[in-house]
């Protein structure tokens, strides 16, 4: 068995304002705060003296990797993104940030955001640029109907509207 890993393909370079703001404030949270505690908490379990059997430094070095794998991972991610803070010329077609209100067969209807990979978990109804659901609505039109492939057989959606704008905030 080897260490080896092959690497993951890295998502589409897309991202939101919010969403590059995120990865920034990790990234600063990492550097500028967890790593120098970390680095603190280690350098004093390495002068209690025998490192081999001392569980504070073995676990704040494990963790100094951790914290310096995402580092580099934020730090070559931020590098290549492309912030995309403006709404396209023609609001009546699917693109990046679209918000899209889809009906199914029953009438039922699904609000979900087009977002890049790294933030679709931000919000429940943020969906990745890269899945097959935002790959088969991208370049649609206002109610066009869309077959998307899921596991459990295919779905047809239609698309009721497209907005450009944040949704408002509840409980304001």
């Amino acid at each position: 068995m080897t260490r080896y890993r092959s690497p993951t393909a890295a998502g589409s370079q897309f991202i939101t304002p919010a969403g590059a703001a995120r990865l920034q404030a990790e990234l600063d949270a990492l550097w500028r705060i967890e790593r120098p505690a970390v680095t603190q908490a280690v350098s004093e379990a390495a002068a209690q003296g025998d490192r081999s059997e001392n569980a504070e430094y073995t676990y704040g070095k494990r963790r100094l990797r951790e914290i310096d794998r995402r580092v580099r991972f934020l730090r070559k991610r931020l590098d290549g993104m492309v912030i995309v803070d403006q709404a396209p010329a023609d609001r009546q077609r699917v693109f990046f940030g679209a918000w899209v209100t889809l009906a199914d067969e029953t009438g039922a209807t699904i609000r979900h955001r087009i977002v890049g990979p790294d933030e679709f978990d931000m919000v429940a109804d943020y969906i990745s640029l890269d899945s097959p659901l935002a790959r088969a609505l991208l370049g649609k039109r206002l109610d066009e109907e869309v077959r998307v492939a899921l596991p459990v057989g295919e779905r047809r959606l239609a698309i009721v509207a497209i907005d450009y704008q944040p949704p408002p905030i509840s409980g304001s």
